[in-house]
């Protein structure tokens, strides 16, 4: 296998980073909507739920990702990273520089 596992391992710690620092600057938007019924239309507050439950469905993707990206790290430290999970096979050098944390190779994530 060919594939550069400390340059593989740096993508993943800097994406871990980026997401992890995108998380707390949304946090607010995530927080309890409080509704003041004196100042805020129905509208505004139908877009404020809405603008709530769309941050925080994007920091379940957050989540997610910072799980795969974990488990990636911890495949590269057990040095079993680049095989597919699935099949057994390499993974692609290409599919791991799109995304460092992928687990299973192209033909395995068609299924």
């Amino acid at each position: 296998m060919t594939i550069d596992l400390e340059q593989a391992r740096a993508a993943l710690l800097a994406r871990k980073a980026e997401l992890e620092t995108l998380s707390e600057i949304s946090e607010g938007a995530r927080d309890t909507v409080s509704l003041d019924q004196q100042s805020v239309g129905r509208l505004s507050r139908m877009d404020a739920l809405q603008q709530q439950a769309m941050a925080q469905a994007t920091e379940r993707q957050r989540a997610g990702e910072l799980q795969r990206i974990a488990k990636a790290l911890r495949l590269i430290a057990d040095d079993e990273y680049g095989w597919c999970e699935s099949c057994g096979e390499e993974i692609a050098e290409k599919r791991l520089e799109v995304d460092p944390s992928a687990t299973v190779c192209v033909r395995c994530a068609r299924r």
